[in-house]
């Protein structure tokens, strides 16, 4: 077992350095020479629990703790690196990583963590991990494999020990907290050792196989069916509350084909943009008949779903907590540039623009 003071030896310190300086993925061109600052915010914020001097260590890469709020902020890439490499530096704490997942609070990447803590079971809590993990830049990918006795979500970390002992740790942390206690893991794998078995596996309360073939961790399959603790409070004010920004529109004309369709789309924005088609299924009519329909009424499909992103842009971007990128991927835009363009033609400003024009005018 180790503890906050202990010192790995040097080679241990090298090991763990070198996992965090593959931790930011290096730049391929000059628009990628900064990230999203979320990352670095939850890092810091775990290092502090953890005892470490955050402050201290941010000034060194000229940064100061209240430069981490702004959602929309960018840093430099290497940032987070250097964060990393300074706590190393500081005190070598053997698993620091799997001991930063475990002070991360749910709630600390909030559009991802109520995401999947608003699911009805743990099963459905990795379906959505896997759905919607790429609303953070973190420099791996995850996958759910359902398997006859077990299911594994599986972290493909890109030779990163850090990364997978991160993710790893942080999703059983967090899935056994929602199921208050209950939840029950077969093993933890990783392709690398850790720095202290033992110590790993008490944090993690399971069996730790490594070296192995494989990061990630394996569930039982009845493990899967336990129920969360949590229904919705903070994803249905994220996601289905934004619905109340057409209701007076439905007060107008509550059975028009128009408000109809609206009341489609906005509900499964975050899913992915909806066709025609699959708007026509739900509502039990013909695709034809349904642009028909809304011909009829002035409009076509695009003009609907043009119409309800804007609306759902405007409301959610009096969200502080919410980045502008995240907004765009829940709007059904694939990349942040193309909602950034459409915003500019809704409204001949930037959502950064418009959000700050709008605070300053609430501030008044």
């Amino acid at each position: 077992m180790s503890d906050i003071g202990h010192h790995a030896p040097e080679s241990t310190r090298d090991t763990m350095t070198d996992g965090a300086n593959r931790l930011t993925p290096r730049a391929t061109d000059a628009s990628l020479t900064t990230e999203p600052v979320e990352n670095l915010r939850v890092m810091a914020d775990a290092l502090s629990r953890l005892g470490f001097d955050v402050i201290t260590m941010l000034a060194r890469s000229g940064l100061r703790r209240h430069d981490l709020d702004d959602p929309d902020a960018r840093v430099p890439c290497a940032a987070l690196q250097q964060l990393l490499g300074a706590a190393y530096a500081e005190r070598a704490r053997p698993n620091l990583a799997a001991h930063m997942a475990s002070v991360v609070p749910i709630g600390a990447f909030p559009l991802l963590d109520y995401l999947i803590v608003t699911a009805d079971t743990v099963g459905g809590a990795l379906e959505q991990l896997e759905r919607y993990f790429s609303l953070v830049t973190a420099p791996c990918t995850l996958k759910v494999v359902v398997e006859e006795e077990s299911t594994r979500l599986l972290v493909n970390a890109a030779d990163n020990p850090f990364i997978a002992q991160f993710q790893t740790s942080i999703a059983v942390h967090h899935l056994r907290e929602e199921t208050n206690g209950a939840l029950r893991v077969s093993h933890v794998s990783l392709v690398d050792p850790p720095d202290d078995l033992r110590d790993l596996e008490r944090l993690l309360g399971c069996a730790v196989h490594a070296p192995a073939a494989w990061n990630g961790v394996e569930f039982p399959r009845a493990a899967t069916r336990l129920p969360l603790r949590r229904r919705d409070p903070v994803l249905r004010r994220v996601l289905e509350g934004h619905a109340a920004s057409v209701a007076p529109r439905q007060s107008r004309s509550p059975e028009s084909i128009v408000e109809a369709v609206r009341s489609v789309v906005v509900t499964r924005l975050a899913r992915g943009l909806p066709d025609v088609d699959a708007v026509a299924r739900h509502l039990a009519i013909a695709p034809r008949t349904l642009q028909r329909r809304l011909a009829a009424k002035g409009v076509s499909y695009q003009q609907v779903v043009d119409d309800v992103r804007r609306d759902a842009a405007e409301r959610l971007l009096a969200d502080p907590s919410l980045a502008v990128s995240q907004i765009g991927y829940l709007l059904g835009f694939s990349e942040p540039s193309a909602f950034h363009r459409a915003f500019k033609r809704w409204h001949d400003l930037t959502p950064q623009e418009y959000r700050q024009t709008t605070q300053r005018s609430v501030a008044r």
